[in-house]
């Protein structure tokens, strides 16, 4: 039988406490969802002044990263590099940028997704927090 690592809670609070940081750092009002490779909600945090719909966005954008394997500006690239079509991909809906696998051994364990801020900050605190682990 194969075996994978996985995202223990230990893990996913140093993932989230190395987010919250970076984006207080920078005093930016996000939410923040950690997942697991299945795409199901591990942890969530929305900070002080973060707007409302950010509470919905990061976790899609966790989750997309996650079962996709793949940051989820992969798939906002090539929506807006015209593949249109692929905006009907099932059970994708966080398909912006933000959105940071996170990778150990060469398996995806979960993933990290942050909004409330410009995507590629978005993406500074999810990859600041998937740093965490070493």
């Amino acid at each position: 039988m194969n075996s994978k690592p996985y995202l223990s809670i230990e893990d996913v609070k140093k993932i989230a406490a190395a987010a919250e940081a970076e984006a207080q750092a920078h005093q930016w009002a996000v939410s923040i969802a950690i997942v697991d490779d299945g795409g199901h909600l591990l942890w969530f945090q929305r900070l002080d002044g973060a707007a409302p719909i950010s509470s919905q966005i990061a976790p899609a954008k966790a989750h997309t990263a996650a079962v996709g394997r793949r940051e989820s500006k992969g798939y906002e690239d090539m929506i807006n590099q015209g593949r249109v079509s692929f905006l009907s991909a099932p059970a994708l809906q966080g398909m912006l940028e933000g959105g940071v696998p996170i990778v150990v051994q060469g398996h995806v364990v979960g993933a990290v997704g942050v909004s409330g801020v410009k995507s590629n900050e978005d993406a500074q605190i999810a990859r600041a927090g998937i740093a965490a682990l070493g």
